[in-house]
């Protein structure tokens, strides 16, 4: 087993770490097939990992463990696919959390887990895999264990948030898109802002992207607000309609009339281009920022 682009993936303890079906022994292949040449043994091995460390959204022990090997996989240039892996980048790190919690507190959304100190998780879980009853107390630690490993898987993302935000600026549309959307799950910082108000207008899906992840910062810099305006004005529909969106959530009524009238039109319509990086439809974004506005 080798690929230097995946340096330290044997030192990792797998069998010591469990994901949704047992000892994530099958983990370290499954990340080693994702740079196969063969197609199929690749979108096999990504839905294995879908399966097994992003189980029904639940992260597990060995979820956090993946995180660094995606984010390798995801740098280098080379990797087939890499849209699709930032996307289970994505799941594992904030899981099926929706735009509606944004901006994101993980303090907040991961406090449960402080009930968990991981002196009883490796018992706790063999006991779990073999199918042992569990007593109302241990099933009540097992979950709060469930809300640590999801918060585990968070906090690795967030150590490699330069990372995410490089790909903002990547080459591929559909990376980049995905890593704009990504980045509003994180802390925003002055070089997160910058990217995303730098990604240029002609590339629409990454554009369209950023500005709903601008949206949903609570960053008061002046030129985000500037730089929205401007996109109002943009011939891509796309990139239009999200920039009216998101002077609606920042600006409320001072809005310009066109980012309103632009609103207003696309209301009716539910043949909006999607989004990369978003669940939301278009459309959804458009009633919600209209919802602000008190004309919803």
């Amino acid at each position: 087993m080798g690929d230097g682009r995946l340096a330290g993936i044997e030192a990792v303890e797998w069998h010591r770490l469990h994901h949704a079906y047992g000892p994530a022994t099958d983990v370290p292949d499954q990340l080693l097939a994702l740079r196969s040449p063969d197609r199929a043994r690749r979108g096999e091995a990504l839905s294995r990992l879908f399966g097994n460390v992003y189980h029904q959204g639940t992260r597990w022990q060995a979820s956090r463990a993946v995180v660094p090997f995606l984010v390798a996989l995801i740098d280098d240039a080379e990797t087939p696919d890499r849209a699709d892996v930032l996307h289970l980048l994505r799941r594992i790190a904030v899981g099926d959390r929706r735009d509606d919690g944004l901006p994101f507190d993980p303090e907040r959304a991961f406090a449960a887990g402080n009930a968990f100190d991981g002196v009883r998780d490796d018992e706790l879980v063999r006991r779990f895999y073999a199918g042992e009853e569990l007593g109302d107390d241990e099933a009540g630690v097992l979950d709060a264990a469930a809300v640590r490993w999801a918060a585990d898987s968070y906090f690795s993302a967030a150590a490699f948030v330069p990372a995410i935000v490089g790909w903002v600026s990547d080459p591929d549309d559909q990376v980049a898109a995905n890593a704009a959307a990504l980045t509003a799950w994180f802390e925003p910082t002055a070089v997160t802002v910058s990217a995303l108000i730098s990604v240029p207008e002609r590339r629409a899906q990454p554009r369209a992207s950023a500005n709903l992840a601008l949206a949903h910062s609570p960053s008061t810099e002046a030129q985000v607000d500037r730089r929205l305006r401007a996109l109002v004005g943009s011939g891509t529909e796309v990139v239009a309609v999200t920039a009216a969106v998101a002077s609606a959530y920042r600006e409320g009524e001072s809005m310009s009339g066109e980012a309103l009238s632009i609103l207003v039109d696309a209301s009716s319509r539910d043949d909006l281009e999607a989004i990369v990086g978003w669940d939301r439809a278009p459309r959804g974004f458009v009633m919600l920022a209209l919802q602000r506005l008190g004309l919803g």
